[in-house]
């Protein structure tokens, strides 16, 4: 790759209104020569479809990293700085460093590299859609596993959110050291 081209990174998270588990991080750096088709906003794909793409940017990207911050950092510092502090640690570990970052939606993290915000970007630049995608799918993962580790509260169904199914478990079950305790309905329950 010449010198003086730029070198983007997309960065988007993922979890931010769940109210289990950690908010999760991605970076991706994508190579220029290598075009990903069907990128786009995590939210709009099939699991699926989503699985297959997430592959195709691990395999085919300049550099991609996955990163979090749990529950405990989440209810001690709020969920936004938590996100922010998970795409911190994203760009940060990337093993090529970019020239510039581009962040959905209107909050940049505290990061060494000039770059920008970008509303709905996970909808309008590759590099933020595969960082999305990366984000989701690694999320949706550990939510599964989550649904292993603790029988009955269906996680692998709600992901995490505040559903009906969500809330009525939580009533019956009570909550988990995976849950944020600085979010209701968890707090209410504190």
């Amino acid at each position: 790759m010449p010198l003086d081209q730029t070198i983007i990174a997309g960065v988007d998270e993922v979890g931010r209104g769940c109210i289990v588990g950690p908010v999760i991080a991605a970076a991706v750096i994508l190579d220029p020569l290598q075009a990903i088709q069907g990128l786009t906003d995590s939210k709009k794909l099939s699991a699926k479809k989503r699985a297959a793409l997430a592959e195709q940017i691990k395999k085919y990207a300049l550099a991609w990293t996955i990163t979090r911050a749990e529950p405990s950092e989440i209810d001690r510092i709020n969920i936004l700085q938590a996100s922010l502090l998970a795409m911190k640690r994203a760009v940060e570990l990337l093993s090529v460093r970019p020239t510039w970052v581009q962040v959905d939606g209107n909050q940049y993290p505290d990061i060494e590299y000039l770059g920008e915000t970008i509303i709905q970007g996970d909808l309008l630049v590759a590099e933020i859609s595969a960082a999305s995608i990366l984000a989701k799918v690694y999320r949706d993962s550990e939510m599964n596993t989550l649904d292993r580790l603790y029988p009955g509260y269906e996680f692998a169904k709600h992901k995490g959110y505040p559903t009906t199914l969500h809330k009525e478990k939580l009533l019956s079950l009570g909550f988990t050291e995976q849950h944020r305790r600085s979010f209701s309905p968890v707090k209410q329950m504190l």
